[in-house]
């Protein structure tokens, strides 16, 4: 049996097996697929004994992107929808418990680095429209959004799309939606060339030197140039405990339309589906319905107090799906569980130690994120061009993807795949195949 060979996911309710011998479509030295695992008592995961600093920072990697960026998008539509202090402070931390209780509770449950998030695309809809109901109004939407959610998860009618989706084009899109965060690194050379050089440098370095530490040493070095170059403006004037606040939702047809239709388009196809991509990619076998099923009763139960919708994350994943983490993708499930907790301890204070991340430079917040995706970003690349006959259909996605164009309010993930797919179909003939025996 292999020692890097991720965990296979576990339904519930069922024992723990062991891993598969390799990631999923390995192959042995002569060229034949590995077989599957046989079925084996495997220890149960040990905080203590998985434990790693590597595996601990990429969760905190993980957290410190999503709310030095994603987190400005949320406060934006607080803004607009005029929402008091106290509603917004409540908002952060449903949406920050929620993703926290999720990571560290299905990372554990799966052994694999299960990492959500709330849906960005979501926020981004609520900025434009959230001013144009009432408080309650989006509470409602947002109750149906999660309930919607939750019963596509459990039926399994999202794994069952997923699963056609040719391992190229998946592969693709992910390479797709990192490719902007790798380049992101040297775009920032232009507007702080010392916080981007240093961190970029730092990481190569002990890439070589230390590679296990290679993103930790690039943020601390990061850290003082932006000292040095007086751009780190942290201020917490005081730490106090949030307060949830229960709002009673209401119903309308206008909100239901305007606001939980695209919330659960937005978040099944261009957050939860690359959440999924990002772990089949890295090897994993995630069960979509432990998954999507989850995270929208999480979404469910925390709507009364503001959070719009919890799903699996794509970007910060990546972070924590990919060997910086661990050179053992059995050991990676730590960067879930690390992910989490600081998601809770953020989570419960609410938005003082929001103020905290916001005076990061956010050259440094990019160039961390970009160096420490470079493993992801190669990894999508390889497995996107690995397959001859799949390589444009791999192009095709990539492309769009990597366009971040937005149609209809859907971000380019999403088209991304539909472009592929539909690419695959029609270069492999399956398409025709298809339409003669229909």
């Amino acid at each position: 049996m292999s020692p890097e060979s991720p965990e296979t996911d576990i339904p519930a309710g069922a024992a723990h097996t062991a891993a598969p011998p390799g990631p999923a479509g390995e192959r042995d030295p002569a060229g034949e697929p590995r077989p599957a695992a046989e079925s084996e008592p495997a220890p149960p995961p040990r905080l203590s004994r998985d434990a790693s600093l590597s595996a601990v920072l990429a969760g905190l990697v993980a957290v410190v992107v999503s709310y030095s960026g994603p987190l400005v998008i949320v406060l934006s539509a607080a803004s607009a929808g005029h929402l008091s202090t106290a509603q917004t402070s409540s908002w952060v931390w449903a949406i920050s418990i929620g993703s926290g209780l999720t990571c560290i509770g299905l990372s554990l449950r799966t052994r694999m680095p299960v990492i959500t998030a709330w849906s960005t695309p979501g926020a981004a809809l609520l900025v434009t429209s959230l001013g144009a109901y009432s408080y309650a109004e989006a509470v409602g939407a947002f109750l149906i959004t999660g309930a919607v959610i939750t019963l596509i998860g459990l039926t399994g009618v999202f794994g069952r799309l997923m699963r056609q989706v040719p391992a190229a084009v998946v592969s693709a899109m992910l390479a797709g939606i990192l490719f902007s965060f790798g380049t992101h690194v040297f775009t920032s050379l232009k507007t702080a060339p010392v916080i981007a050089g240093s961190v970029l440098v730092a990481y190569l370095v002990a890439k070589r030197l230390l590679p296990r530490y290679a993103v930790l040493i690039a943020l601390a070095v990061g850290v003082v140039g932006s000292a040095a170059t007086s751009r780190l403006h942290v201020h917490v004037d005081k730490i106090e405990l949030a307060r949830p606040v229960l709002t009673t939702p209401a119903f309308s047809v206008a909100s239901l339309v305007g606001i939980a239709v695209p919330m659960i388009l937005a978040t099944l196809a261009s957050q939860n589906a690359p959440g999924m991509a990002v772990l089949t990619a890295s090897g994993y076998r995630p069960q979509d319905r432990l998954l999507i099923g989850t995270t929208g009763l999480a979404s469910t139960a925390l709507a009364p107090f503001g959070s719009h919708a919890i799903n699996l994350a794509a970007i910060t994943a990546a972070i924590c799906t990919g060997p910086e983490s661990h050179p053992d993708p059995r050991r990676r499930y730590v960067a879930g569980v690390s992910c989490g907790a600081f998601y809770l301890l953020i989570g419960a204070f609410g938005s003082t130690l929001v103020a905290f991340f916001a005076g990061l430079p956010k050259e440094l917040v990019a160039a961390i994120a970009g160096v420490a995706l470079f493993g992801a970003l190669a990894g999508g690349i390889t497995g996107a061009v690995k397959e001859e006959k799949d390589r444009e259909a791999a192009l095709i996605t990539f492309l769009a993807t990597a366009s971040g164009v937005t149609l209809l309010g859907i971000g380019s993930a999403f088209w991304g795949l539909v472009f592929g797919v539909t690419a695959h179909l029609v270069l492999s003939g399956q398409w025709r195949r298809r339409t003669a025996g229909a």
